[in-house]
């Protein structure tokens, strides 16, 4: 069809608009519009938020299993249906994995299969011999992370002079020192000061030798050096000093100099119990609240005191017990999520909705927005101990975590809220006012912003011997910024505003050489570059630039044959893997969301991924987004820490295909307006 006779076709039907050569009509797309957002009201809370399911792997389950077993405590039924879920997810080569479909992990092979065995399995079963034996061939248990050998230290399988000492002296340090835990991410101090509460405590529980995991030592633990070793190839390095450091707090330790040692864990606790108030438990986040638990123990809270009990129901909360199996999995099973997720799946549901049509009174929304406002951070947090001289504003992540407000979160909650037309007018403006000024605040030197604090990026921690989780920072990324500058824009900030300009400039930076961006808190390049591009879009860029180009091109590049787009979390150990992987509906969303904004509306491209979304949407009016043969395992597209730990947000599937889907239909209006 020539371009001549495609003008004259529009000219006759005008209420259909014109389109490129491979989507479907706009009827579709209305209609899969419709029952997508009917779906997304069907999952409303009748308290008016939004709050999918957070699937990790199994290391909570073992987790959660060695936990109890220390303690000598919980339901033995739901450990055994916790054992249901570990064997559910063991890999083919018989180790256990950070995601579905990805390789098998060291730490938590060994996590695994100490859990079964602490659960009566014998290590004659042909799973575990399986999973043995991929242990020993990887190095065993020494080559574990610290986190996996403290734990294992606690029920005698490892050594505490071995173990990189994580002394709670470090609580004491002031501010303006250099190593400071106001230095580290926020998830590192709630992680690590129960943690080295533990450390010094040293808990300890004889186990029957029948579950001890000797075997897992190659050629025996008594034969094992379980010491880190020197980098023998950088002799005079941070490693190596930090390595040294390391062995001289042992010896004060096997010597009994400690003499701030009582006043450091006296600190320790009351930072602790602190953090305990207006929060879901310690960070209100699963590893944290793990250790707080163990940290209380070991500090002789009894079981039945009420902050043992607090934390203790806080932790269980976040269980899913299916003692009848469920319909894709008939198996009991019991399974952890790391926490929840209300006020990011609130504020994405608004967004995605709004977006979509539904009126800025409709009461549904209102509500929504009424639950998101009370849960506005009124008071100061960690970030305050560098953020100085702003008052308190911003939203956090889960249903209670006061101390612990986010840049993104807080982004993400203000784009929702610009969507409802609230009768507390006044209030929401001025919630909103409170908010925009903690975002500038929090503003990192380069221009960009990062999650929870403020120029967290200090690389010479990564060098300490028990930061080997390879997450003790919290840089600026591109991906937050991007979502932030597009609500800036939203609330009338241009590149006037040297602020915003330089944020620009920092993303600019930032872009990779063939054109995508790094995605810090999704999986992964997809991520990136479709929230920079939002973002540039909504700054009013110019999408001819050559950096929107060749972002939008590498879009176009990775698409897949099927017509959507995916990318597995293999990127981030291997980037030349990045745009790569099965198709997903929360991923083909974000990169036709990337192209729209690129001002890509007539490629193939974007009409083939438009198809996808429609043809892939269920009658109901959501989206599968399980890997095809693995136990309707959901494939991960959200990230925890890259290369560390991966999430799977339930909702993903269903506002993002959604918005992309609403974009597409506003930018074919649009044409069809102008033509």
């Amino acid at each position: 069809m020539g371009i001549s006779s495609r003008k004259s076709q529009t000219a006759q039907q005008p209420s259909q608009p014109r389109f490129g050569r491979m989507d479907l009509g706009l009827e579709h797309v209305v209609d899969g519009i419709s029952r997508a957002k009917d779906w997304l009201l069907g999952q409303q809370h009748e308290d008016g938020y939004w709050c999918g399911e957070l699937e990790a792997d199994t290391m909570l389950e073992a987790d959660y299993i060695f936990m109890h077993t220390l303690l000598g405590t919980g339901d033995r039924g739901k450990m055994e249906r916790a054992v249901n879920e570990i064997v559910r997810h063991q890999n083919d080569d018989g180790g256990w994995r950070l995601y579905p479909g990805g390789p098998s992990n060291i730490s938590y092979g060994v996590k695994c299969y100490f859990a079964l065995k602490l659960m009566g399995w014998s290590k004659d079963d042909p799973r575990m011999t399986k999973a043995r034996e991929w242990v020993l061939a990887h190095g065993g248990v020494v080559q574990c992370n610290t986190f996996t050998k403290i734990y294992l230290c606690a029920l005698g399988q490892y050594d505490y002079d071995a173990v990189p000492a994580i002394p709670p002296e470090i609580i004491l340090f002031p501010n303006w020192f250099y190593f400071n835990i106001y230095e580290i991410s926020s998830w590192s101090r709630g992680i690590l000061v129960p943690l080295s509460i533990i450390y010094a405590k040293k808990p300890f529980k004889k186990i029957p030798p029948e579950q001890g995991i000797d075997e897992l030592f190659v050629g025996g633990r008594k034969n094992s050096n379980l010491h880190l070793h020197w980098d023998r190839k950088r002799p005079i390095g941070w490693r190596n000093f930090f390595l040294l450091t390391d062995r001289m707090i042992h010896w004060f330790e096997r010597v009994h100099i400690r003499p701030l040692r009582t006043i450091a864990i006296r600190k320790g606790e009351r930072w602790m119990l602190e953090r305990f108030e207006k929060s879901d438990g310690l960070g209100a986040i699963y590893p944290a609240m793990l250790n707080s638990i163990v940290a209380l123990r070991c500090l002789d809270y009894s079981l039945d005191d009420p902050q043992m009990i607090r934390a203790m129901d806080e932790f269980e909360k976040l269980g899913i017990d299916c003692p009848e199996g469920t319909e894709d999995y008939p198996t009991p099973t019991f399974r952890m999520q790391p926490c929840f997720p209300p006020v990011w799946d609130t504020a994405q549901a608004m967004y995605a909705l709004g977006e979509a049509g539904i009126g800025r009174d409709d009461a549904r929304m209102l509500k929504a927005a009424d639950w998101i406002l009370s849960k506005e951070v009124r008071q100061k947090g960690d970030w305050a101990e560098k953020v100085k001289h702003v008052e308190p504003g911003g939203w956090y992540f889960e249903f209670n975590n006061e101390f612990y407000p986010d840049v993104d979160d807080t982004g993400q909650v203000l784009l929702a809220l610009n969507f409802v037309d609230n009768p507390r007018e006044r209030y929401q403006y001025e919630v909103c006012q409170r908010a925009l000024n903690w975002i500038w605040a929090m503003q990192c030197k380069n221009g960009g912003w990062a999650s929870f604090d403020k120029d967290n990026t200090k690389m010479i921690f990564q060098y300490i011997p028990f930061a080997d989780h390879h997450a003790m920072l919290d840089p600026p990324t591109v991906d937050i910024t991007g979502r932030i500058l597009e609500m800036l824009a939203n609330y009338g900030y241009t590149r006037r505003d040297k602020r915003v300009e330089k944020a620009i400039q920092f993303v600019l930076k930032e872009q990779e050489p063939d054109g995508s961006w790094f995605g810090r808190w999704g999986v992964n390049y997809l991520y990136g570059t479709f929230l920079v591009l939002r973002g540039l879009e909504a700054m009013g860029i110019w999408n001819h630039e050559p950096a929107i180009q060749q972002a939008a091109e590498w879009i176009r590049m990775v698409q897949n044959a099927d017509g959507g787009w995916g990318e597995s979390c293999i990127s981030y150990d291997d980037p030349v893997q990045r745009g790569i992987g099965p198709s997903t509906p929360s991923q083909t969303a974000w990169a036709v969301l990337g192209l729209l904004a690129a001002g890509d509306t007539r490629s193939d491209s974007v009409a083939k991924g438009i198809r996808w979304l429609v043809s892939k949407q269920t009658e109901a009016g959501t989206w599968d987004e399980s890997a095809a043969g693995r136990n309707h395992e959901a494939i991960y597209t959200g990230t925890g820490f890259p290369r560390v730990f991966y999430l799977a947000y339930h909702l993903y599937r269903d506002y993002f295909p959604l918005l992309a889907l609403t974009t597409y239909k506003r930018a074919m209006e649009k044409e069809a307006a102008s033509d």
